[in-house]
């Protein structure tokens, strides 16, 4: 079972997303919370393994909460996913940065939904579709000046290219058929390279090329 926790302020949004994902065999809601801080209480006691999450909420906000459950090393198998009114929400980037899988707007379609809450169990980022490559090339945009990443040159030359790729924002099946590998090789590929470099996810690794240098603005075409 896939255990999903609530944190939105309005109790219509809550009810709805309960509603959706209770419904599936696979999928448990453990709690609600209506602020920021019962998010932080509920996934302490419960250990989600995925919060979807507000940004702007009463008492403590979703990016304050995000930040405390992503820097606590007990919760570090907990998976945020951020919710936004629009998709290009200015605190978007600072989610990602704060350690959020990825993000989702609130009128997303409910496959869309169900879908995302699987893939990060998975490992993937998530990032609505359609914005993906517009979120990375703004992101780059107001990303400092690159910085030398020591972690680096423990990769090899193929996971280096495929990390690139990440950053790009290609996924899996993208980058196999970039690399004409399977897509089996690709997750794999992918998935060693998070463990050299420490990230948590793929959403940190798109990060991290980008404030490496390993990819830079302009490069989306």
């Amino acid at each position: 079972m896939i255990r999903v926790a609530l944190a939105d302020d309005q109790i219509l949004v809550r009810a709805g997303f309960r509603a959706l994902l209770a419904a599936q065999p696979d999928i448990e809601v453990v709690g609600e919370a209506a602020d920021g801080e019962q998010a932080l209480a509920l996934v302490r006691e419960q250990h989600p393994d995925v919060v979807l999450m507000d940004i702007r909420m009463p008492v403590l906000d979703g990016l304050a909460a995000t930040r405390r459950i992503t820097g606590d090393p007990a919760l570090g198998e907990v998976k945020v996913v951020m919710l936004t009114t629009f998709e290009l929400d200015e605190y978007v980037f600072e989610a990602i940065r704060s350690g959020a899988s990825g993000f989702l707007v609130k009128d997303t379609e409910p496959e869309e939904l169900l879908r995302a809450v699987r893939a990060v169990v998975g490992g993937d980022a998530l990032l609505s579709p359609g914005v993906t490559r517009r979120l990375i090339a703004e992101f780059a945009a107001r990303s400092r000046e690159p910085a030398p990443v020591a972690a680096l040159a423990e990769l090899t030359e193929r996971e280096r290219e495929v990390m690139a790729l990440v950053g790009m924002g290609l996924s899996n099946q993208e980058i196999a058929r970039r690399l004409v590998v399977s897509p089996l090789t690709a997750k794999t590929h992918v998935s060693r390279t998070m463990v050299k470099l420490g990230v948590r996810d793929r959403a940190q690794l798109v990060v991290l090329a980008y404030e490496s240098g390993l990819v830079r603005p302009g490069w989306l075409g």
